[in-house]
């Protein structure tokens, strides 16, 4: 399959799930991995999160994460394995794209100064469709 229609399959296993297991490297080079939500727009990803978190102080020592979705209850059965490097951003416009009422438990609205996005921009997706198709996109 070509790298268009590999992209189509990927954006649909996104819309298709909104969870994930999302990885970063901890202080001593060990790995931490915790389920978040996931938004996005194309392949552009975001994750919402507080500015207070592990993960945050994390990704300002190392930008390099790893995002793993698919085959759960409530998901597609599709997998993707996505390789990124993460900003952090605070951009108001993006808070306020993201910002959803399932945000409210943690944040009290897109204002809130400890309510930022991790913009992940992928290095490489590795697809693997439940009807075993498999693909590597990268950009």
């Amino acid at each position: 399959m070509d790298n268009k229609q590999l992209e189509q399959l990927i954006i649909r296993a996104l819309d298709d799930n909104k969870f994930g297991s999302f990885g970063t490297i901890e202080e001593g080079n060990k790995p931490k991995v915790r389920y978040m939500a996931i938004f996005h727009e194309g392949l552009k990803i975001f994750l919402a999160t507080n500015r207070k978190t592990h993960k945050v102080e994390e990704l300002s020592n190392n930008p390099n994460a790893f995002l793993l979705l698919g085959y759960e209850s409530g998901g597609s059965k599709d997998v993707l394995e996505i390789e990124a490097t993460v900003a952090v951003s605070k951009d108001e416009g993006l808070r306020t794209k993201v910002w959803n009422k399932e945000l409210e438990p943690w944040f009290t609205g897109p204002d809130d100064p400890n309510y930022v996005i991790l913009e992940l921009t992928p290095t490489r997706i590795e697809y693997v469709g439940s009807n075993k198709e498999h693909g590597v996109w990268t950009p």
